[in-house]
């Protein structure tokens, strides 16, 4: 949101209708924007590493002044593509910053498992890239230790790893029980820290910026705004049918039109099972 994507737009990819951007085609939760430069969320593990060397690359070639950065978890990170993404980015000397958020697990797999290092932040040295491990629940910590990788990416074109330490509290997805791999103990321990949103709340009430009543205040608009967006978003049309065929090639091939004329022939067979008519002609 801080870029400028719309409430509408995240409500219409979750509900995958005839406003999302995607048409329909990826999972919840999985936004992009080409107008916004923010590429689409991919849930296959560390593909988008590779993949913002590569835009990097572009972005160095064309001498624009801008840098990529992409978002990963330490469980990406024990992934072959980091590996490349890092060493192509190094030797290329893209102004790249690669993000890390190390939560202490990837799904059910704690860090433990997953490294014998000291971390993500302690292989930059060894591709040749500069490194920083920051308090992820710090949110001055991170803005600065950005901040200053974006400067130097661009200035010095080369890539910058950042390792955030934070700790996920909730479990990994509605599909995940995470009691069934750390320990009540271990989640209570953590829940009593200071989550970074409140402790960015103290910061602000303790200088006067911010109190209860504009909590109060804010909470309630935010609510008001989010179950309209949800409103708006759930009566919508699903996108054209005609649009599971589209995009992938500049013209349509001839196995593509054979799927086409396929399924069309199977909806009117069935057509009692598909209600067309909440999708957009």
């Amino acid at each position: 949101m801080y870029r400028g994507f719309p409430l509408d737009l995240f409500m219409a990819q979750c509900y995958a209708n005839a406003d999302d951007l995607g048409k329909g085609r990826q999972m919840p939760v999985h936004y992009g924007s080409k107008d916004l430069n923010f590429v689409t969320i991919s849930s296959p593990l560390a593909t988008q590493i590779p993949q913002a060397a590569g835009a990097a690359y572009a972005v160095k070639r064309e001498n624009i002044n801008r840098a990529v950065i992409c978002y990963f978890g330490e469980g990406a990170a024990s992934e072959g593509d980091a590996h490349a993404g890092f060493n192509f980015s190094a030797t290329l000397e893209c102004p790249l910053i690669f993000f890390c958020r190390n939560n202490g697990y990837a799904i059910s797999t704690p860090t433990n498992e997953q490294y014998r290092g000291d971390g993500i932040a302690a292989r930059g040295p060894g591709y040749g890239m500069l490194s920083i491990r920051v308090d992820g629940n710090d949110v001055f910590a991170v803005y600065n230790a950005t901040k200053e990788a974006r400067r130097r990416a661009v200035a010095e074109n080369q890539p910058f790893l950042i390792e955030a330490m934070t700790y996920r509290i909730g479990h990994h997805s509605t599909s995940d029980d995470s009691s069934a791999y750390r320990s009540v103990d271990e989640v209570n321990y953590w829940d009593k820290q200071d989550h970074p949103i409140s402790r960015l709340r103290h910061y602000m009430t303790a200088r006067g910026w911010w109190s209860e009543d504009d909590e109060r205040s804010w909470r309630k608009q935010s609510r008001k705004t989010v179950m309209e967006a949800f409103e708006k978003a759930e009566r919508r049309l699903k996108p054209n049918p005609e649009l599971l065929f589209t995009d992938v090639y500049k013209e349509m091939t001839p196995q593509l039109d054979k799927q086409r004329e396929s399924l069309w022939r199977h909806v009117q067979q069935y057509k009692e099972h598909y209600p067309l008519d909440l999708y957009e002609k």
